[in-house]
């Protein structure tokens, strides 16, 4: 018997684990569910993005070959003491909350869900485009406070369409692409900069310099990977580059972006909006310039969250389990491209 532990949750529910592994055999499954996302996530001790739940962790991984979570810290001292484990799953599109050189050096195989959020997060995205490119949150806002504002109709008030729009996306990755492709069907014109982009993958897109994609875009939309070398890629000087009037949308990482920037932007009109799923501090700051600027429109950090991605993560976890099963020879964790979009 494999002796399995799921470390679920409340959104990846041990429960939605259990029922994609029924058509596995010979697993001995403990169960266990932590506190996100009613309790929030962040650093412990060494890895990132992960519940406080060491000491939980440590008792239920007594014996265990195999673990399977979402958001479990698995840091050294947990892997320390857990000599039997083979195997850890995390049913994310990244590995962030593993030790990994701390797994390499126990021989531990460690696979995550890459792709698993990449419809929910594409189609957040695009709605977010529409919201900014459209002032939904305002008018509705505005309904709700008893005003009719057909003076939005006004030429110089009124919204714009994706059909015909120049967009622009920086990483084209999994999400990257199938935004792309909705696009398309409004009959934007797509542009693309990613240098580890595969053009077979392009599909109608245009892979240019980042320089030109930024002068060209109407609607500006980040997909990459927060990296070293992606850290703070949007900045004043590459908001100057955009046309006046653009529009910024991130559901990404805040770390790719200067929100201040972004704010004084929105402030002389440079920006006509932005909308942003992510933040560089999470949860947003009550004193946040953004909460005052014009033309926002913000979602605290859920572009993944459907019930179809917690689902599909199930599934890929048990696919993943069964390939270790059946002996497929390892895939080692790879290099992250530093412009490939992350998964929540």
């Amino acid at each position: 018997m494999t002796r399995v532990l799921v470390a679920g949750d409340h959104f990846v529910t041990p429960s939605l684990v259990v029922d994609a592994l029924r058509r596995l055999t010979g697993l001995d499954i403990v169960t266990h569910t932590g506190p996100w996302p009613h309790t929030p996530f962040g650093p412990v001790n060494e890895v990132d993005e992960a519940s406080d739940i060491e000491d939980e962790l440590i008792d239920l991984l007594s014996g265990v070959d195999v673990v399977i979570t979402q958001m479990a810290p698995l840091t050294e001292r947990v892997l320390a003491a857990a000599p039997a484990l083979k195997l850890i799953v995390v049913t994310r599109g990244g590995p962030v909350n593993v030790n990994l050189a701390a797994a390499e050096a126990r021989g531990i195989e460690v696979r995550s869900t890459p792709g698993r959020n990449a419809v929910a997060a594409a189609e957040h995205t695009v709605a977010l485009m529409l919201a900014a490119l459209r002032m939904i949150p305002a008018t509705h806002a505005s309904v709700l406070a008893g005003q009719w504002r057909s003076d939005l109709y006004a030429l110089d008030a009124v919204g714009s369409e994706l059909g015909g729009t120049t967009a622009g996306l920086v990483g084209y990755g999994a999400i990257g692409r199938r935004v792309a492709r909705i696009l398309r069907a409004f009959d934007a014109t797509v542009l693309v900069h990613d240098p580890y982009a595969d053009p077979a993958t392009l599909d109608g897109a245009d892979a240019v310099p980042l320089d030109e994609l930024l002068s060209r875009s109407q609607v500006l939309s980040l997909h990459a990977r927060l990296t070293a070398e992606t850290r703070g890629m949007i900045g004043a000087k590459e908001l100057a580059q955009l046309p006046p009037g653009a529009v910024l949308v991130n559901s990404a990482r805040g770390g790719l972006l200067d929100y201040p920037a972004v704010a004084e932007a929105l402030a002389s009109g440079r920006l006509r909006a932005a909308a942003f799923d992510v933040f560089d501090v999470e949860p947003l700051p009550a004193d946040s310039p953004l909460r005052t600027a014009p033309g926002t429109v913000l979602t605290p950090h859920l572009a993944g969250a459907t019930v179809q991605t917690a689902r599909r993560a199930a599934e890929q976890a048990a696919d993943a389990l069964a390939t270790w099963l059946a002996g497929t020879a390892a895939q080692p964790v790879r290099p992250v491209a530093a412009l490939e979009p992350g998964g929540r």
